[in-house]
């Protein structure tokens, strides 16, 4: 499986226009070879490159930006600045939404992580990134990473 975007080069700069300094719109996403028995997609994404007071602040060890689980398996991208079809999960930040890279201190990594599954999640909207990993236990079929990489000027 793979996960690319026209708009990020693997491991290379975020354009501006998909962070909180932007326009804070998710970059358009391409998908690719797709297991044939997966019954659902999950697409997660986080940066674990948060100051030390930011986790002790919110108790957690990674911000997450977006969580979208129950993707039809058959989707091939995500058009800029929208949200697949599928249910949303809720971000570090308390939404229900894609939250642009923002980081306080430095340049961050953020792991822009899809993963096939072969079931569906019965899990509601608005759950966190740590209920949808513990639903995806021994369901994973294949997963991709996109990693891009933002710093505030």
């Amino acid at each position: 499986m793979k996960l690319t975007s026209p708009a990020l080069p693997l491991n290379g700069k975020i354009p501006r226009k998909y962070t909180c300094d932007g326009d804070n719109i998710s970059p358009p996403l391409n998908i690719e070879n797709v297991p044939t028995t997966a019954k659902s997609l999950v697409l997660i994404m986080d940066d674990p490159d948060i100051p030390d007071s930011v986790k002790k602040k919110f108790n957690i060890e990674v911000w997450v930006h977006w969580i979208v689980f129950n993707i039809p398996a058959t989707i091939t991208e995500i058009k800029e600045g929208q949200n697949p079809e599928g249910v949303l999960g809720k971000n570090t930040g308390g939404k229900k939404a894609y939250g642009g890279p923002c980081p306080p201190d430095r340049e961050h990594r953020y792991f822009f992580k899809l993963y096939a599954l072969d079931t569906k999640l019965n899990l509601p909207e608005g759950v966190t990134k740590r209920q949808v990993e513990e639903a995806m236990q021994g369901h994973i079929l294949a997963q991709a990473e996109l990693i891009g990489r933002y710093q505030r000027q």
